[in-house]
C-alpha cells in the first residue's frame, strides 16, 4: 500500500479520545462500503463470464 493512501486511511478513521485510536464505527462501515463494491464488481464480471459462455 503506498504511505500516502496509508496515511489518508489512518487519519480518516483515526479518533484520539479511543481507547484503540481509531473510531470503530466509521472503520467498520468503511469495511463494509468496501465489500459491496467487490461485491458488485464481482456480480458485473460474473454477468460478463455467463454472457461470454452462451455467446461460444
Amino acid at each position: 500500500m503506498e504511505e500516502s493512501d496509508f496515511q489518508r486511511i489512518a487519519d480518516q478513521i483515526a479518533q484520539d479520545d479511543s481507547p484503540v485510536g481509531i473510531d470503530a464505527k466509521k472503520t467498520h462501515i468503511m469495511i463494509l462500503l468496501a465489500l459491496e463494491r467487490l461485491e458488485s464488481r464481482l456480480e458485473r464480471i460474473e454477468q460478463q463470464l455467463a454472457g461470454q459462455e452462451q455467446g461460444s
